[in-house]
C-alpha cells in the first residue's frame, strides 16, 4: 500500500458531507471524533476522508490549518489500519474537539485509537 493521500481519497462533495453529518455514526477518542457512513461509490481506495477543526474551538486560522495538516499526516501514515479489513466503501470525517493544540505523537495515538474503535464497532454491527 502506498502512503499517499491523493485527490481521489479526499471527501469533497457537499452532498456527501451533508449526508455524512445527517446519517453517519460516531466514534470518539479524545481529542478526535470520527463520523463514518457506508457509501456506494467506485474508487480504487475504499475510504473518502475529510478533516475539520471548528472555528469555535480554535480561533486562529493558522492554528486550525496546522492541526488539520497534522491530522492528515497521521491518517496518511496509518490509513492501512482503517482500510485493511473493510469490504465496503466508507466516508470519514475527522473532527478535532479540544481548544488546546496537542503534539503530533498524541494526535497519532488518537488516530490509532479511533481506528481500532471504528473496526470493533463495524464488526459488532456486522454480527448483529
Amino acid at each position: 500500500m502506498r502512503f499517499t493521500l491523493g485527490k481521489t481519497e479526499k471527501l469533497k462533495s457537499k452532498k456527501a458531507i451533508e449526508q455524512l453529518f445527517a446519517e453517519g455514526s460516531r466514534v470518539k477518542s479524545f481529542p478526535l471524533q470520527l463520523i463514518y457512513l457506508k457509501n456506494k461509490y467506485s474508487s480504487e481506495f475504499p475510504i473518502k476522508v475529510g478533516f475539520t477543526v471548528p472555528k469555535r474551538s480554535v480561533k486562529l486560522a493558522v492554528n486550525r490549518n496546522r492541526i488539520k495538516r497534522l491530522m492528515r499526516e497521521a491518517y496518511r501514515l496509518h490509513k492501512q489500519l482503517f482500510s485493511e479489513n473493510l469490504n465496503e466503501n466508507y466516508s470519514f470525517m475527522f473532527i478535532y474537539m479540544t481548544n488546546e493544540e496537542i503534539n503530533y505523537k498524541d494526535l497519532e495515538l488518537s488516530i490509532q485509537k479511533v481506528g481500532n474503535k471504528f473496526l470493533t464497532k463495524i464488526k459488532e454491527d456486522e454480527q448483529n
